[in-house]
C-alpha cells in the first residue's frame, strides 16, 4: 500500500464531506445568521459532539484500533471476530444509558456548559429542547466509529472517510425541505443530526457484510482483548478529547459574551477544520494502523520512519494553509457566510476568530500525527499527562486573553494550547526514543520558509483591501478567491519544485 495514494485517496473523499460542509454552512448563515436561534443550535450540538469524541473517534478508536490490529496480525478470525462482537456490545449498551440520562438530564447539561444562558428563559428553553433531540447522535456516531476503525484496520479507508458526507446532506435536505415546516425552523438543524447519523451507520454496514466482520450479538463473557479496549479508553478518553473539552469550556466562556459571540466562533471553527480535517483526520487514520503493525511486528526503525514522514507531510501542508487562513480570512468569510441573515458585523468578529484560530492550525494536525505514536504502542498515560497540562494552560490562557481580546481570545488560547500539546508530546517521542528525526531537517525547513514567503506575498499583494469584499457580488467573490487561491497555491508548489522537491520524495510503501 502505497500510504501517499492512500492520504490522496483519503483526503479527496474527505475533501467532498467538507466542501457538502460548506454548502450546510453557508445555507445555515444564509437563513438564521448568527444569533439566539444558533447560538442556541452550537450550544446543543456541541454537547453530542464532544461525547463523539470521548467515545468514539476519539479515544475509543485510539484504544480500539491498536488491539484490533494486533489481533488481525497474531489471532485467528475467529477470535478477531469475537473482540469486535464483545466491543461492540460493550458499546451499544453504554452509550444506550449515557443517551437516556443525556436526554433526561439536558436542562442540567445546558445550565452547565452554557450558564450565561439561563439569564434569557426562551433561549435556555429552545437549547435544551434541540440537545434532546441531538443527543441520540452519539449512540449512532460511535457505532460509526467502531465500523469505521474495523474498515481502517483492513485497508478500506475510503468508507470511513466519505461517511461524514451524510451528516452534511441530512443538513442540507432539512434545511431546505423541513426548516418551513417547524416552528421554531431552528429545529430542522436538530433533526438532521439525528437524521445524518442514521444515514451514516446505514452507509458503512453493507462493507462490514462484504468482509464478514458485521457485529454480531453476544451475552457471553468478553475476552482479554475486549477489557483491554476498555482499561485503555479509559485514560484515552481524556488525552485524546482534551481539543474537545476547551472547546466546551470555551463554550461556557462563549456563552457568558455578547449574543453572537458562539455563532462566531463555531463559523471560525469550521474554516480551520477544513484544512485539518484534509490533513490531521486522514493522516491519523493512515499512520495508527501502520504504526501499530510495526510496534507489533518489532519494526522499531520503520517506526521512527513513519512517523519522521508523518511530520514532514504535516509540515509541508499545513503551514501553507495556516498562512493562508490567516491571509484570506475575510476573503472566505465574505465569500461562504457574508449572505442574508450574516451581516457585516459577523464577518468582522468572525475574521478576528479565524485568525487567533490560525495560529494554532500546526499544532492542532501535529497532534494528529504525534499522538498516534503512543497510542500505537498503547501507552495512554503519556499523552495523558500532557492533555492535563494543556487543558489547564488553555485555561489560563482563557483567563488572559478574554477580556481583552474578547472571543478571539478564547480562539487563541485554543490554538496555543494545541501548539503545547504538540510540542510536549515530540519532546516526549525523543526522550523515550521513540522517534529519531532522519536526516535533512534542517534543509528542509529552510526551503518550506523560501516558498511560505513567495506564496505570502502573492497573497497579500492579489487579495487587495477587506473592505472590498464586503461590496462585491457573490460571483465577483468565488472569481476573486478563485485565482487567488490558484496563485498562491501555485506560487508555494512552484517555488518548492525549483528548490528541489519531487512527489517520489514523499512516496512510502506498506503492506497491509
Amino acid at each position: 500500500m502505497n500510504l501517499l495514494k492512500a492520504l490522496a485517496a483519503i483526503s479527496s473523499m474527505t475533501f467532498i464531506s467538507r466542501i457538502l460542509g460548506f454548502v450546510r454552512d453557508i445555507m445555515i448563515a444564509r437563513i438564521f445568521g448568527a444569533g439566539m436561534a444558533t447560538d442556541a443550535f452550537f450550544v446543543a450540538f456541541r454537547i453530542p459532539n464532544l461525547l463523539r469524541r470521548l467515545f468514539a473517534e476519539g479515544a475509543f478508536s485510539q484504544a480500539f484500533v491498536p488491539i484490533l490490529a494486533e489481533y488481525k496480525n497474531t489471532r485467528t478470525p475467529e477470535e478477531t471476530r469475537g473482540l469486535i462482537d464483545h466491543i461492540t456490545m460493550l458499546l451499544g449498551i453504554t452509550l444506550f444509558i449515557v443517551t437516556v440520562v443525556g436526554i433526561v438530564a439536558a436542562p442540567l447539561i445546558i445550565y452547565v456548559s452554557a450558564p450565561g444562558f439561563s439569564a434569557d428563559p426562551e433561549k435556555f428553553s429552545l437549547t435544551v429542547e434541540l440537545l434532546q433531540i441531538t443527543f441520540p447522535y452519539i449512540l449512532f456516531i460511535s457505532l460509526v466509529a467502531l465500523a469505521g476503525g474495523i474498515l481502517n484496520t483492513y485497508g478500506r479507508f475510503n468508507v470511513p472517510a466519505i461517511t461524514p458526507a451524510f451528516l452534511n446532506l441530512s443538513f442540507i435536505g432539512c434545511a431546505l425541505w423541513l426548516t418551513p415546516l417547524l416552528d421554531p425552523p431552528v429545529l430542522a438543524l436538530a433533526w438532521a443530526v439525528f437524521i445524518g447519523g442514521v444515514l451514516q451507520l446505514a452507509f458503512q454496514v453493507p462493507f462490514l457484510l462484504r468482509l464478514k466482520l458485521l457485529p454480531r450479538i453476544r451475552f457471553s463473557n468478553p475476552d482479554t482483548g475486549a477489557w483491554r479496549v476498555i482499561k485503555l479508553m479509559g485514560p484515552a478518553v481524556f488525552g485524546v478529547s482534551v481539543g474537545q473539552i476547551s472547546l466546551l469550556i470555551n463554550t461556557i466562556f462563549a456563552s457568558l459574551l455578547i449574543t453572537g459571540s458562539v455563532s462566531w466562533l463555531y463559523y471560525a471553527d469550521r474554516l480551520m477544520e477544513f484544512p485539518a480535517g484534509l490533513l490531521g483526520v486522514a493522516l491519523g487514520t493512515i499512520l495508527l494502523p501502520s504504526l501499530a503493525r510495526h510496534y507489533n511486528s518489532s519494526s522499531h526503525d520503520e517506526y521512527s520512519r513513519l512517523l519522521d514522514w508523518g511530520l514532514r507531510m504535516t509540515i509541508l501542508l499545513t503551514l501553507p494553509a495556516a498562512l493562508a487562513l490567516a491571509l484570506l480570512a475575510t476573503p472566505l468569510i465574505t465569500t461562504l457566510f457574508h449572505h442574508g441573515a450574516f451581516a457585516d458585523h459577523d464577518v468582522w468578529m468572525t475574521r478576528e476568530a479565524l485568525i487567533a484560530y490560525s495560529i494554532g492550525l500546526p499544532g492542532l494536525i501535529l497532534v494528529k500525527v504525534l499522538a498516534p505514536g503512543f497510542y500505537a504502542r498503547q501507552n495512554i498515560k503519556t499523552p495523558v499527562k500532557i492533555a492535563v497540562i494543556t487543558l489547564v494552560a488553555t485555561q489560563l490562557m482563557n483567563l488572559a486573553f478574554i477580556i481583552p481580546l474578547k472571543h478571539a481570545g478564547l480562539a487563541l488560547a485554543i490554538g496555543l494550547g494545541a501548539c503545547l500539546n504538540a510540542g510536549l508530546l515530540y519532546y516526549k517521542l525523543r526522550s523515550h526514543e521513540i522517534y529519531q528525526p532522519q536526516p535533512g531537517w534542517r534543509m528542509f525547513f529552510l526551503k518550506i520558509l523560501i516558498a511560505l514567503t513567495v506564496m505570502g506575498l502573492i497573497l497579500w499583494f492579489a487579495t487587495d483591501s477587506d473592505a472590498s469584499w464586503l461590496t462585491d457580488s457573490t460571483i465577483t467573490r468565488i472569481g476573486r478567491l478563485s485565482w487567488i487561491i490558484i496563485a498562491g497555491a501555485s506560487g508555494y508548489f512552484a517555488a518548492l519544485w525549483l528548490l528541489g522537491f519531487r512527489v517520489k520524495d514523499f512516496t512510502k510503501q506498506q503492506a497491509i
